[in-house]
C-alpha cells in the first residue's frame, strides 16, 4: 500500500460529515509499515464501536466509517471474516455496519458485513502455515491473499457507494 498523509485520509472519507471527519482520530501514521498493508484500518479509542478503513482505489484514497454491532455470537463459536476469509474465535470478528455514501447514508441506509474486530486483516493474511511441499511459495501465497482481500474490499465499497434503490 502506498503511504497516506493525514490530509489524504481525512479527504478520502465518503460517508461522514465534515464535522465527524474533523473529529476523527488518526492512527500512528509514522509507525505504519505501509508495505505490509492492503488497507489502513483502525478503531476509535474514544468510541470503541467506531472504526475506519482507508485504501487506495485506483489513484485516489477512499475511506469509510464503520460501526461495530454490540454483543455478538457466543464466545465459544467461531466466525469468519468476509474480507480476509480467516476463521477465528467469534469474539475476534464483528458485524460492522457502514452508512452508505451521499444521500442514501443521510437517509439511514447502511451495508453490513463481518470483519476482523481489530481491522487487522492485512496482518492475518501474512500468517503462513508451516512450509510443506503442498503449499506454494510463501510470497505468492501472501500476494494471492492480498489480492483477494482487496477485491472483496472493492466489492464491499461498491455497495457503500451505490445509491439507494
Amino acid at each position: 500500500m502506498k503511504p497516506l498523509s493525514a490530509t489524504e485520509i481525512r479527504g478520502s472519507i465518503v460517508n461522514a460529515t465534515p464535522d465527524e471527519i474533523a473529529r476523527m482520530p488518526l492512527p500512528g501514521l509514522h509507525e505504519t509499515i505501509w508495505a505490509e498493508r492492503e488497507y489502513l484500518g483502525w478503531r476509535d479509542p474514544q468510541s470503541p464501536q467506531r472504526g475506519y478503513i482507508v485504501f487506495w482505489r485506483g489513484d485516489a484514497p477512499l475511506g469509510m466509517v464503520l460501526r461495530a454491532a454490540t454483543g455478538g455470537p457466543n464466545r465459544s463459536m467461531s466466525a469468519f471474516c468476509s474480507l480476509c476469509r480467516t476463521q477465528q474465535p467469534a469474539h475476534q470478528v464483528s458485524l460492522f455496519s457502514v452508512p452508505k455514501a451521499g444521500q442514501a447514508g443521510r437517509d439511514g441506509n447502511t451495508v453490513g458485513t463481518y470483519i476482523c474486530s481489530d481491522l487487522a486483516c492485512s496482518t492475518l493474511i501474512r500468517i503462513l502455515p508451516p512450509p510443506s511441499q503442498m503449499q506454494p511459495n510463501p510470497a505468492e501465497m501472501v500476494a494471492s491473499r492480498g489480492a483477494g482481500l482487496l477485491a472483496r474490499l472493492e466489492g464491499f465499497t461498491d455497495e457503500v457507494l451505490k445509491p439507494a434503490e
